[in-house]
């Protein structure tokens, strides 16, 4: 428990690669002094100056709504990267009639740590609607309910 503290610290006091900046500053509008440069005595420690720390102060808090926009700006800009690498790497997929597909179990009780969470094959015998599909087994009996496409994954003998 007491190495929490200082794990949550360094969370609090890290900059975010989302926003740019840490949650420290986000809240509080300045950075944090780290306990390590108050032992170090970093050159921010040993040239602290009360007059000098108050105007900074007040310059920090005129600047505060600006620097929150430009995190603002700086996250929009991270998520726009993010949805341009799902749409470059993540591919549409859909089955035809026939197309051979294991289902994710759905009711993981009981399984085993290393169990699959897919069982199967099943055959798609027809489709609903684009990414819905009914399913039959080998045998032929069929599946009582339609299947989503995120619950089907291709097999391959």
């Amino acid at each position: 428990m007491k190495e929490l503290y200082p794990v949550v610290w360094g969370l609090h006091t890290q900059p975010s690669k989302a926003t740019g900046q840490s949650p420290f500053f986000l809240v509080y509008g300045s950075e944090a002094v780290l306990p390590v440069e108050m032992i170090f005595e970093a050159p921010r420690v040993q040239h602290y100056d009360e007059g000098e720390i108050e105007q900074q102060w007040r310059l920090d808090v005129d600047t505060a709504e600006e620097a929150w926009l430009t995190t603002l700006l700086h996250n929009v800009v991270y998520l726009q990267g993010i949805h341009r690498y799902h749409d470059k790497h993540v591919h549409a997929r859909s089955f035809q009639v026939g197309d051979l597909v294991l289902r994710r179990i759905q009711n993981p009780m009981g399984l085993l740590k290393l169990s699959s969470p897919w069982e199967g094959p099943f055959i798609v015998s027809k489709v609903v609607r684009p990414g819905t599909y009914h399913l039959q087994t080998e045998e032929g009996e069929e599946i009582s309910n339609a299947w989503n496409i995120k619950h089907l994954c291709k097999f391959y003998a």
